[in-house]
C-alpha cells in the first residue's frame, strides 16, 4: 500500500476527477505543531487525513498514539474499498454484478446498507443520482471509441436496465439485480460512505479536530484546525479561476464537476455525469459544491445538482435540513442556496 507522508502542510492542489479545487487547510500559524498529515492511495485516488490533538502528553507517546489512529482510519477506508470496488472480481459488488438476473445474493451488511441508502437518495433526487447508471456509461464510452453518438433506440433500450428502484432486497443481507443487463457502481457514493464511517471512528477515538479528504472531491471537516474557525477550501470555477474561500466545521462536503472526465464524439464534448432519466450526458461545464450532514448525502446531492441545474437543483437542496450548495459555471455564472454564504463562511473574490 502506497504511503504519502510529509506532503507539506501548506495545503495544495492535486489532479482529480474535479480538478478545480485546492485545500488551504494548514496554512495557519501553529498548525504544524498540533496537527499531522498522512495519506494512502485508496479507491483509485488519494485519501488524506489531517489529525490535530492537544499537546498534553510526551512527544514519543503522542507520535505512537497518532500513528495508531492513522492506521485505524486507513484500515477502515481500505476495508470499504475492498467491499465496494468493481475492479476486483472477488469483491461483493462484483459478485452481485456477475450474478445479475440470477436471484438473491448474500453480501456483507455494509453493502446492503449503502445500497438501501443509494435507493433512498435516488428517490430523493428524482432519479438523478442512480448507482445503476453503469450501462449508460458503457454505451457512451463505446460511442466515444467508435466516434458515433448512440442511436436513440440504443439509449432507450439501455434505459430499461437503469433504476435503483429495481434493486431487490430480502432478509439476512440478501440483494438481487432482476436483469442480467443491470450493474451497480458505487463510485458516486462509496467514498462518502467510507468517510462517514472514518469520521465516526475518529470521534469514538476522541479525535475532535480533523480533516478527511478523499481526492479533493469528498471531505469531512471535524472541528477546526488550531487558530481558525474552520477548515478552508479554495473554490475554483470549472476553467480554473478562483472564486472564493469557504470554511467548514463539523460538516461533510462534496465537490463534483460535470466535465471532470469527459469524452468527445465527433468534436462534441460530453461529460461523465449522465442523466439516468434520459440517458444523455450533462454537456454544461459545471462545478457543484454541497454541504450536508453526511458525506454520502453530500456526494449524492452534488451529482443531482449537476444534473438538475440551478433551478430544480437548488430548490431540492433548499428543502433539506442541514444542506447548502453552490453551483458554478465555466462562463462565470454562479448560483447558491440562501444559506450557503452564512453556513460556509464564504468569502467571494
Amino acid at each position: 500500500m502506497r504511503h504519502i507522508r510529509d506532503w507539506g502542510l501548506g495545503g495544495g492542489c492535486w489532479g482529480t476527477r474535479v480538478g478545480v479545487v485546492c485545500l488551504a487547510v494548514c496554512s495557519l500559524a501553529g498548525v504544524t505543531s498540533a496537527c499531522e498529515t498522512d495519506g494512502r492511495y485508496i479507491m483509485g485516488t488519494v485519501f488524506q487525513a489531517t489529525l490535530c490533538r492537544a499537546e498534553t502528553t510526551g512527544t514519543l507517546q503522542r507520535q505512537q498514539s497518532m500513528q495508531n489512529v492513522f492506521a485505524d482510519v486507513f484500515a477502515t477506508a481500505q476495508r470499504f474499498d475492498a467491499l465496494f470496488t468493481t475492479y476486483s472480481s472477488e469483491s461483493p459488488l462484483s459478485h452481485i454484478n456477475a450474478q445479475a438476473g440470477q436471484g438473491l445474493q448474500q453480501v456483507p451488511t455494509e453493502v446492503i446498507d449503502i445500497l438501501r441508502m443509494s435507493q433512498q437518495y435516488a428517490d430523493l433526487t428524482q432519479g438523478t443520482f442512480d448507482v445503476t447508471v453503469g450501462p449508460l456509461l458503457t454505451l457512451w464510452r463505446q460511442s466515444a471509441t467508435a466516434q458515433e453518438q448512440p442511436a436513440s433506440a440504443a439509449i432507450i433500450n439501455t434505459l430499461l436496465s437503469i433504476g435503483s428502484h429495481k434493486i431487490q432486497f430480502d432478509v439476512n443481507d440478501q440483494v438481487a439485480l432482476p436483469s442480467h443487463t443491470m450493474t451497480l457502481d458505487l463510485g458516486g457514493i462509496g467514498k462518502g460512505y467510507a468517510l462517514d464511517q472514518a469520521a465516526k471512528q475518529l470521534q469514538e477515538l476522541g479525535v475532535t479536530n480533523a480533516l478527511l479528504n478523499f481526492g479533493q472531491s469528498s471531505l469531512w471537516a471535524l472541528g477546526q484546525p488550531p487558530g481558525d474557525n474552520g477548515w478552508r477550501l479554495l473554490l475554483r470555477q470549472p476553467k480554473g479561476e478562483a472564486v472564493g474561500i469557504a470554511r467548514f466545521s463539523n460538516q461533510a462536503v462534496s465537490v463534483s464537476g460535470s466535465l471532470g472526465h469527459s469524452m468527445e464524439v465527433r468534436g462534441q464534448r460530453y461529460g461523465h455525469i449522465i442523466d439516468p432519466r434520459t440517458g444523455m450526458p450533462v454537456q454544461r461545464d459545471l462545478l457543484a459544491c454541497v454541504i450536508a450532514p453526511s458525506a454520502a448525502q453530500a456526494e449524492a446531492l452534488s451529482t443531482a445538482l449537476l444534473v438538475l441545474g440551478e433551478s430544480e437543483g437548488l430548490t431540492l437542496l433548499e428543502r433539506l435540513e442541514g444542506v447548502e450548495g453552490i453551483l458554478l459555471e465555466a462562463n462565470g455564472s454562479r448560483w447558491m442556496t440562501t444559506g450557503w454564504q452564512q453556513t460556509s463562511h464564504f468569502i467571494s473574490f
